[in-house]
Order: structure tokens, then sequence, then C-alpha cells
């Protein structure tokens, strides 16, 4: 028998079993016949186990060497089990009874060759059942395992029992599944057998030299590497790019199933023993989890401008969404290091984003473009900034967390009443939020305040001003920022956008407006002809010139339209009506009346296109149409 004392599957040798301290064997009674009665039970169990342990005998030539027991027969297998746990109580019974007794050696080396077959069969199943094992099926299975439904079928001294048990909890689960909850039942029977004859040892060592490897691969499928810091300096922005989005999927199912899975499988496999499963899954899993906590860290230590703050603000949200996962798979002090880890991401992203904020806002304020618009259009900083601001406001639970722990160091009271009073809790969370793009949104309006003062047309200045302004309503109304900003907002800025557009008007038209009499009076002829021609002339200078001009939103092109019209064509149509008839005698009256009524109307319908008009080829074309040898044209 010495040969099997050398037997292990993974060492040089194995260590001999030496019993407990035989106290939990106290009870037996102590009369000489009881224990008479009692030993010769005992040295009957070894006997049992001898036939049932060497037929499983690894070193021996038979087919069993290579067969594996639970994959044979699984009753076989529950007997196996069985043995092994009789022997040991065998063991503590005749160890407190008489140290040299042949029948203890004996049950020695049976042991020996048992923890060898349990040492390969935990292997095998290891080795074998990896599909079996996969986090998907495991976490199908933490319902199961923590239910009384799923007894442990091999470690049950009620075979029958354990039986109706696991038919039971097989029909309420998968086939996949059920074949998942065998296999974790056998590691988890041969485990709590090798632990509690003094084999832990052998047993921990495999699994964890086995399930490390799996996690290490299913994260390198994962796309998740060895982060170094000094490899981020050198790294290009498209390269980093692709690899915060990889690593965004990543995570979620790295920790969600890989880590979630691989402590479910751990925790059931080791349930007897909190230490011995918290050291193994440390051992698995520690390394790999800090790895890939790190590569937030890295990202959030290289300077970046604004522009690249999403990607950033995606790290944040995944961890900040995988952050209960995280507290409750890494919960014990060992793998503290893990939280330690993502809280730090978290912190150095938080950071990075705050200071790209501030970055935005410098680049709005500092912004030197000094090219005019034509025709009063948009500006390309009111466009790219809304474009960002309205990407921001995506993003906004990421960003309250922040702007709570860095609010505007400025008096926000004027910006606070321009937002609405959050009545909700959840609107109080986002009021910070809220005031901080408020103040963006002002930013962006001094700046486009100075740039208006550089055009020397007061008009266009006003034009540019409104265009400028809808376009920033537009995005807020059409996007989440209306939800942040509220309604109070809108109707405040609507209103000033009323005012740019009202003082456009005059600051354009007011002349053309000016050129009819104020009040109704009755006019000479001559007196008409002279207003006629002051109303041509204005008007005629007036169009030529807010002909070049643009207002990109139609309904603000429409209602400045018809709000001219409103304003000029009602009362020339009085005039004309009144006082084209006195000049009925005049020569060449088509030159000194130059404008029907609807004529102006249809001139004031091509206004804000940006397409200016000449005199030469527009107004004489129209008046050369007008047929002016009948005043029945008056009605016009």
């Amino acid at each position: 028998m010495a040969k099997m004392a050398k037997f292990s599957f993974f060492s040089s040798s194995s260590p001999k079993y030496i019993p407990s301290s035989p106290s939990s064997f106290t009870s037996f009674p102590a009369s000489p016949l009881n224990q008479n009665f009692t030993q010769a039970m005992m040295e009957e169990t070894v006997e049992t186990a001898d036939s049932v342990i060497r037929k499983w005998d690894p070193n021996t030539p038979s087919f069993t060497k290579i067969v594996s027991l639970f994959n044979h027969s699984r009753k076989e297998a529950k007997e196996f089990i069985r043995c092994v746990r009789d022997l040991r109580r065998a063991m503590h019974f005749l160890v407190s009874q008489d140290s040299q007794s042949p029948k203890l050696a004996l049950a020695q080396t049976l042991m020996q060759i048992a923890m060898a077959r349990l040492e390969k069969e935990f292997f095998q199943i290891l080795s074998s059942n990896r599909d079996k094992l996969d986090p998907e099926s495991v976490s199908g299975q933490s319902s199961i395992s923590s239910n009384s439904e799923f007894e442990d079928v091999m470690g049950s001294d009620d075979d029958d029992e354990s039986d109706n048990e696991m038919r039971k909890a097989g029909e309420s689960i998968t086939q996949v599944e059920k074949a998942s909850a065998v296999v974790m039942s056998d590691l988890k029977a041969i485990a709590e057998s090798m632990i509690s004859c003094g084999y832990g040892k052998e047993c921990v060592k495999i699994y964890k030299r086995i399930r490390k490897s799996i996690v290490d691969e299913g994260l390198s499928l994962l796309g998740i590497e060895i982060y170094k810091g000094s490899r981020f300096h050198r790294m290009d922005w498209v390269t980093l790019e692709h690899m915060i989005k990889n690593w965004v999927k990543a995570a979620k199912i790295g920790v969600a199933m890989l880590f979630r899975g691989e402590k479910l499988l751990c925790d059931h496999v080791f349930s007897a023993s909190n230490s011995t499963r918290e050291s193994c899954f440390y051992e698995i899993a520690n390394e790999a989890a800090i790895n890939l906590f790190k590569f937030p860290e890295f990202v959030a230590k290289e300077k970046k401008s604004h522009e690249r703050i999403f990607p950033l603000m995606d790290l944040q949200a995944a961890i900040s969404d995988l952050w209960q996962d995280i507290e409750m798979i890494f919960h014990f002090d060992a793998v503290a290091g893990v939280k330690s880890q993502a809280l730090t991401s978290l912190q150095k992203l938080k950071v990075s984003i705050h200071n790209a904020l501030t970055d935005f806002e410098s680049t709005i304020q500092k912004d030197s473009t000094k090219a005019l618009t034509p025709g009063g259009g948009i500006h390309k900083l009111t466009r790219s900034t809304m474009n960002f601001i309205s990407s921001l406001s995506k993003y906004s639970g990421v960003l309250s967390e922040i702007l709570a722990d860095h609010p505007l160091p400025r008096n926000t009271r004027l910006l606070e009443s321009y937002v609405r009073t959050p009545i909700s809790e959840d609107e109080q969370h986002n009021h910070a939020l809220s005031v901080h793009f408020a103040w963006l949104i002002l930013v962006l309006l001094c700046k486009l305040d100075t740039k208006a003062e550089h055009y020397k047309d007061v008009s266009l200045s006003y034009l540019f001003l409104a265009n400028n302004l809808q376009l920033i309503i537009e995005t807020v109304h059409s996007t989440h920022l209306r939800n942040l900003l509220g309604d109070d907002w809108l109707n405040k800025h609507e209103d000033k956008l009323g005012a740019y557009a009202g003082n456009y008007e005059i600051a354009a038209w007011s002349n053309v407006f000016m050129s009819l009499p104020e009040e109704p009076t009755d006019l000479s002829p001559e007196e008409a002809k002279i207003y006629f021609r002051r109303f041509h002339t204005a008007f005629e200078e007036a169009y030529m010139k807010q002909s070049s001009r643009v207002v990109p939103n139609a309904k603000l092109r429409d209602e400045l339209k018809v709000s001219i019209a409103k304003k000029l064509v009602p009362e020339y149509r009085e005039f004309y009506r009144k006082y084209l008839p006195m000049l009925g005698q005049e020569r060449n009256i088509e030159i000194l009346v130059r404008f029907k009524p609807d004529n102006l109307e249809n001139y004031i319908s091509d206004l804000f296109h940006g397409t200016p008009i000449h005199a030469s080829s527009s107004f004489s074309s129209s008046s050369s149409s007008s047929s002016w040898k009948s005043l029945g044209c008056v009605s016009g």
C-alpha cells in the first residue's frame, strides 16, 4: 500500500490522513458491550469501503483508470461519496480507541486512494464541463442554489428524497440549467468531501487554477487586455475611442455575467466554508477585476479637449450602472481593492469631465472669429455650441452627480429665475444641472451680442441675434433641454426673440413705414406725387438691402413677412386707392407709381432667402408688365 500513499493528481505526494480530534465521537456508549458492537460496526464500515474505493483506484490498470466515476454511474458516485463519509467517521472512532489498529492503517490507505480519485474527478468535471459552468448557466442557478428545493443530491442521507427534490427543481428550469445544476452539485459534493477529510488544499488548488484561466480567457475574448499607463500616453484618439466603446460593452458582460457567475459558482461549491470561498474568489477574480477597472482611470488621466467628454461620460455611466453589482460581488475584505479601484476611476472621471466642461465654457468665451455671418444668418459657434449642449443633456444623470460636487462659483440667482423651481426630488437633483445649462447658454448669448456689434447695419445686428436665438430656442424645445430648463425659460427667451424681431423691423423698414402720411388727410396732386415718389424710393432701398438677408427658420421667416406686410400693405393700399385717380392725366404714370399693392405683397414674400435683388432687373420688369392705360387698376 506504500504505492498508494504517494499518489496525488497534481503533487508528488499526498498527505497521510490524520483524523480530527475524536471529541465528536464521545457520545458513543461507554459500556463494554456497546463499545465492542460499535467497534465491530466501524471495522465493517472500513471493509465495505475497501471494495467500493479500490474499484475506483486511479492507479489500477482497470477501465476505471480512464473512466469518470461521476459520468459512468451517478448511483456509484453517490455510494462512493457516502463510503468516504462513513470511512471518515470510522477513522475518528478507531483513532480514539486504538491508534495502532490495523484497520486504522487500512482506512488511512483507503482514504488516500479515495482522495486521489476525488481529486481526479474534481479536475475532470471542471475541465470537461466548461459549457455547463459558463456564467449564464451558473447565474441561472442562483435562485435554485439558495432555495431549499434544491438540496445537494450527493450529500443527502436520503437518496429517494434527494431525487424527488431534484425532479421538482428540474420542472422549473431549462435543460441547460439542469445539466449545470448537476455539475455544480457534483463539484460541491466532492469539495465538501475533500475538505472534511483534510484535502481542502488540493481541492482548492485545482479549482483556482482552472477557474482563473477561464475568467482570464473570458475577459480576453471580450477584448480586455492587461492595461499599462505608459501605453495610453502614445495612443491616438481614434484607437482610444474604439477601446472605450469596447470596454463599456465588455465591462457590462464581465461584471454582470462573468464575475457574478464566478462568485455564484464559488459560493455554491464551497458553501461549507466562508474563508475558502472568499479565498478562491479572490485568487480567481481580484487581479482581473482590478485590471478591468484601471482602464477608466488611465483614460481619465489623459489630457483631452471638451469634444472628447462624451466617451468619458460613457465610462462613468457604465461604472455607475454596474455599481450595485460591484458592491454585491466584491463585498468582502479580500476583494475590497476592486471596489476601491472602481471608485478611484469614478473620481478621476468626474474630475476629467468637470475639466472638460470648464474647457467648453472657456472655448465659448474665448471664441475670437471676426468673420461676419452673411445675411445675418446663424453663426457656426451657435450651431456647434447648441449641438454640444443638447448632447450633454442626454447625460443628465452623470452630469448631475458631477455638478452637485462642483456648483457654479458665481451668483446664479438671476439664472435660477429663468429655470423652474424644483418640486420633486428628481427635479431638485437636476436643478444644479439646469442652472449650469442656463449659464452655458447665457455665455453663448453674451458672445453673440458681442459679435452682433461688428455689423455696421443695426437692422442686420438685430436679425443676426433673432436668427441665432431662434436656433437656440428650437434646440431647447426639441431636446431633453426642455425638461431641464422648463417652459418659463422658453417663454422668456421667446419674448426676447420677439423683441429682436421687432427691433429689426423698426431699423430696417421704418423709413418705408414713415414715407406715407401718418394720418388721413386731403392731399393735392403734387403732394400725392411727392408721397408716391418718397414711398417708392424708400421701399426700393429697403427691399434691395433686405433681399440679401437670410432667415433660415421657416416659422420666423413667415412671421417676419406677415408682420412687415401687415404694417405696410394696408396703408399703401388705402393711399393707392385714394390718390391714384388724381394722377390719371399724368404722363409716364407707370414710372411715378411703380407698385400696385399686390405687387408689394409679392416682393415681401420673396424676402429672407439671401438672394440680392438689383433695381434694374426687378422693379423695371414689374413696371413694364403693368398696364396703366386704364385707371380701373385702382381696385388692385
